[in-house]
């Protein structure tokens, strides 16, 4: 925008789409209507001003106001939103994720401790279970440090298309294979084999999410059911359901966030890191797919997500 004596003289499109055509011939003051950005556009020098809310409630704008003349100022507005959010992000990862690492670590540290008491060293029925709860405590460590660095290769290579040639059928009967024996899991499909182009390892980690979280949290040792449908649209549907207690509607919109758990004693109890839907839903993501959880009180909780068949595929 230029100013002139106070008045908007001049505005160009994005500025216009920001704060109305009307601001044109309009005081400054009336345009912006933020008292920081008005001092600095105002002022002998010019200056810089961060400012929040010229477009929506949460935006985050830098002023910046250079002097053209005693009379003219060129004022230019960035939209600095997306990078607050993201250093913001960034920020709240690493405080949840120290949080989560320290937990286990000062438990270790205090039956460490306590094992060297030679009172409490001495008994072998107690040493035995410190040293349970302290490999307990190292195993959720070690499955937390996994899931951080998944997800940090994850986000590494989220802006490369994968091109691996994967029949999504046989995978899923692979990793459902995988699960230990006394787990009933059923893998069922309405075609022969569904193609899409992928990313093998990184899908197979998607489904041995999926399959371990109804596991942990549907009814022990299953039924989890395991189904693919490949539509006349193009798409194979993935869906992996359980039968537990099922997920609070509250909960529902937050459970792909990173650390957020519906019921954190019982994922701490099952060995829940609090990433592994976060993982799934960049996964799904990264192959243009689409990732959705729904669930009811009391009648199990379902995951889906729709892959992009290969084009061969998908006109076959």
């Amino acid at each position: 925008m230029m100013v002139s004596r106070g008045q908007v003289r001049f505005a160009n499109g994005a500025a216009r789409g920001l704060l109305g055509a009307h601001i044109v011939g309009q005081d400054v003051r009336i345009a912006i209507r933020e008292p920081r950005a008005v001092a600095a556009i105002l002022s002998d020098e010019g200056g810089i001003a961060r400012v929040s809310g010229l477009s929506t409630g949460g935006s985050v704008w830098e002023v910046d106001c250079r002097v053209v003349s005693p009379i003219d100022r060129l004022v230019s507005l960035y939209d600095l939103s997306e990078r607050v959010s993201v250093a913001k992000s960034h920020a709240d990862f690493v405080a949840n994720a120290s949080h989560e690492l320290r937990t286990p670590l000062a438990n270790v540290l205090g039956y460490v401790e306590t094992l060297h008491n030679p009172k409490a060293g001495g008994d072998e029925s107690v040493r035995t279970r410190f040293l349970d709860t302290i490999r307990h405590e190292a195993q959720r460590m070690q499955a937390l440090i996994s899931d951080l660095m998944s997800l940090s290769r994850i986000e590494a290579v989220k802006h490369e298309v994968p091109s691996e040639k994967v029949e999504m059928v046989a995978l899923a009967r692979e990793v459902a294979g995988e699960t230990r024996g006394d787990a009933q899991i059923s893998v069922e499909s309405n075609c022969p084999q569904a193609v899409v182009t992928g990313d093998r390892g990184q899908l197979a980690q998607v489904l041995r999410n999926l399959i371990d979280n109804s596991l942990k949290y549907g009814k022990q040792g299953g039924p989890v059911d395991v189904s693919l449908e490949s539509t006349p649209t193009g798409w194979v549907l993935v869906t992996v359901q359980d039968h537990g207690e099922g997920i609070a509607p509250e909960h529902l919109p937050r459970v792909t966030e990173r650390f957020y758990r519906a019921d954190t004693s019982r994922s701490r109890m099952v060995g829940g890191t609090g990433l592994g839907l976060s993982i799934v839903k960049h996964i799904v993501e990264r192959h243009r797919g689409r990732f959705d959880i729904d669930s009811r009180p009391g009648q199990g909780t379902t995951a889906s997500l729709m892959l992009p068949l290969r084009k061969d595929e998908a006109a076959g």
